[in-house]
Parts: structure tokens; C-alpha cells; sequence
């Protein structure tokens, strides 16, 4: 779709006026809402200002970037906010599957009646499609997995049995904590950005220019050598020469059964004065969040804060499709500004790339150690880790 902006007019902005209206984001009159019907219609609705803060406000919400202009993601965003539970029918369907906030509204009955102890993501998945045939078979429903009538009257007529606590997040917790600490036999897929002939910005050095995909790249076989000397796994989401979606980037990773995946990606901005670090996990308004994701994201934060100056831009929540589809918890790290000088500095120099890789193996130590044994951050070193976990096999 064309990505409207501030300045727009047209039967799309109307659209978009209408949806927010309906969501509650946008008003008219004080204490009314947007009449919305009048902007479904008007041709010439206009993408104002206060629309564009309703965009802004809606983006904040829903855990996508905010920009304030309504591309495909957002856009997907506002149909899926849009929907209700009873509203269509709910079916798993492998070549168009549903999204929308009425998938998120079921996971959450059927979390609350103790069917369902995955993320509540307004995916409807395989996951979702199980817990809802094991409930339909427990009240005596013909356990076919199309949510409609029938089953939306027993989800009402039943109350919750499960209160307090988050299936999901003690799921994450009991497989981490089952793993143990050493790091052999860990499976991680690894996901450097762009690829192919998308080379991204290109970075003057005194040895000519670098691109921003082979920054990614290089600090993605880096990590991957680090974690091979320790006995872990390594996948990488896509070939160097392809530069592949997010959702295609999780279905690839979702193969692999792996048990984390850390993307790898860099920022820019108009201004040369935004720079930093931030690190991003699932996470969204539904407060269904990816806790060992988020775990592991402040890990990673505060090691590379911690060994490269870099500004702390801190941890995020946020649905993005990278985060919301895989199925192992995964983080995404935005490692510098490829408009800021010192970021560009740090980001180009051989080293200072090692020490990036070394500060996200620790993280994922880190996260194993589950607190026992630990050190400082930033006093952890690649060599102290390699040295245990050579000498864990040993014993075993």
C-alpha cells in the first residue's frame, strides 16, 4: 500500500481516521468521538495533525515504530486492532492465516481456562488451533477447531480457572532453567540484517567505503566463531546473498528448533546526534511479553554499554514481526547509528566488532547462569568462558 503521511488526503486517510476513531485514539468535539461515517466518506479527509498524533499514539501502543506515517506494518496494525471476538469466524488456515486483537482475545480465554500456555500474540497458529480443539473436547463441542458460535457461548458461560501468573513466561523460565548452564549443545540462530544486493548505507573509512550488510555480516560470523569454540549451535537466517523478510527470516528460523535467536541490525537517523545502543524483545499491549527475550535484551544492553561506550538507548518491547512470529524468544540489537561519528567509529574497527560478539556470548552465558557464579558486568571475558566451559566437558 502507499504510506501516508502528514499532508495526505484521500479515501485511504479516511480509512484511517475512521479506524482510529473506532479504537478511541481519535476525537472530535471534546467528549465525542470522531464522526466517522463523515470521513468514510469525504474524499478529501485530510492527514492533519491531530491524526497525525492519533498515528503516533496508536504506534506507541501496539509496540511498532513510531514515525507517524501509516505503512504496511501499522496499516496491518490498525486492521487487526479492528476486530472483535464473534465478529468473524476463527479457524486455523496454513496459507492465510488470521491475525487481529479477536485471535488475541480467545488465546487469552483459553489461557485463562488453562488450554493454552504460549504468547498471546493475536496469532492464530497451530499452538492456538490444539489448545482450542483440547477445549472444545473437554466441554463436549465437536473438536473441528473453527471458533464460532457454540464455542464463543461455552468461552462465555466458563470462568476462569487459572489465576495469577503467566503460563507463558513460566514455560520460557522451566526450559531455561532445565538447559543448565553450560553452553554446549545450545542451539542459536543468528540473523545479521539486509543481504544480497541490499547493502544498506555506506560508511567512509580511511580504507574506502563499508557497507552497512557487511558491518552485519562480519559481526555475525564473529558471534558465530565464538559460539562454535564453545559447543553451541549456530544457524544463520538467510544466505549472504539474500536479503529476506522478517516473517520469511522467522519461518526459516522457526525450522531450526533452536532455543534463541538474536538479530543483529543498525540505525540511522537525519540527525548525527542520535546514537546508541537498544535492544528490543517481544512484547505487546495484550501483556503478553517474551521474558527470557527481555532477559536477555538488558543483558545484552548493559554488556555492550559497558565495553564500547555506546549511549544506552535501553530495552524495548515491541511486535514487530521478527520478535512476534519466531517461536524460540528472540532479540533484536540495534547496535549503533550509522549517522553518528562515534558509532560509526566503533562499528568499523575490526576490534571493537570482537568485542560487540564477545558481549553478546557473555549476555547469553548470562542468561544460563541464571544468576549463580556470575561476574560484573563488562568484567566477564571471552577466555574466562571459554576456559569453563572447556573444562565443564571434561568432567562430563
Amino acid at each position: 500500500m502507499h504510506r501516508l503521511r502528514h499532508g495526505d488526503s484521500g479515501p485511504a486517510v479516511a480509512e484511517v481516521r475512521s479506524t482510529l476513531a473506532g479504537l478511541g485514539f481519535l476525537h472530535g468535539q471534546p467528549g465525542q468521538a470522531e464522526p466517522s461515517d463523515h470521513y468514510w466518506k469525504d474524499a478529501d479527509a485530510a492527514f492533519d495533525g491531530p491524526l497525525d498524533s492519533a498515528v503516533r499514539a496508536f504506534q506507541q501502543h501496539r509496540g511498532l515504530l513510531v514515525d507517524g506515517v501509516v505503512g504496511p506494518a501499522t496499516y496491518r496494525a490498525l486492521k487487526e486492532a479492528s476486530y472483535r471476538l464473534g465478529a468473524r469466524t476463527l479457524i486455523y488456515q496454513l496459507s492465510a492465516p488470521l491475525y487481529g486483537d479477536d485471535v488475541a482475545t480467545l488465546q487469552r480465554r483459553l489461557q485463562d481456562l488453562g488450554f493454552y500456555v504460549h504468547r498471546v500474540d493475536g496469532y492464530f497458529g497451530p499452538q492456538t488451533h490444539d489448545a482450542l480443539t483440547a477445549f472444545q473436547r473437554e466441554i463436549g463441542l465437536a473438536a473441528d477447531g473453527i471458533c464460532g458460535p457454540d464455542t464463543l457461548r461455552s468461552l462465555d458461560l466458563l470462568g476462569a480457572r487459572v489465576t495469577g501468573g503467566n503460563p507463558h513466561r513460566i514455560a520460557e523460565e522451566e526450559v531455561v532453567h532445565r538447559a543448565g548452564p553450560q553452553l554446549t549443545g545450545k542451539r542459536i540462530v543468528i540473523d545479521p540484517g539486509l543481504g544480497g544486493p541490499d547493502k544498506g548505507r555506506a560508511v567512509p573509512t580511511e580504507f574506502g567505503d563499508v557497507y552497512e550488510s557487511e558491518i552485519l555480516w562480519d559481526l555475525a560470523s564473529r558471534l558465530e566463531g565464538r559460539m562454535a569454540a564453545t559447543g553451541m549451535e549456530t544457524f544463520l537466517s538467510r544466505p549472504w546473498n539474500a536479503n529476506l523478510s522478517d516473517a520469511e527470516r522467522a519461518e526459516i528460523s522457526n525450522t531450526f528448533d533452536a532455543d534463541l535467536m538474536i538479530s543483529l541490525r543498525c540505525a540511522a537517523n537525519a540527525s548525527s546526534l542520535a546514537g546508541g545502543v537498544a535492544s528490543f524483545h517481544f512484547g505487546n499491549s495484550h501483556g503478553s511479553t517474551s521474558m527470557i527475550g527481555q532477559v536477555l535484551a538488558g543483558f545484552i544492553q548493559r554488556e555492550i554499554v559497558a565495553r564500547t561506550s555506546l549511549q544506552d538507548c535501553r530495552t524495548h518491547a515491541r511486535t514487530w514481526d521478527l520478535l512476534r512470529l519466531t517461536k524460540m524468544p528472540t532479540v533484536q540489537v540495534d547496535i549503533g547509528y550509522l549517522t553518528n561519528e562515534y558509532d560509526m567509529s566503533v562499528l568499523t574497527n575490526p576490534r571493537m566488532r570482537d568485542v560487540i560478539a564477545e558481549a553478546i556470548l557473555i549476555s547469553v552465558k548470562r542468561l544460563y547462569l541464571l544468576g549463580q557464579d556470575d561476574q560484573p558486568t563488562g568484567t566477564y571475558t571471552f577466555a574466562e568462558l571459554l576456559a569453563e566451559e572447556l573444562a565443564a566437558s571434561d568432567r562430563i
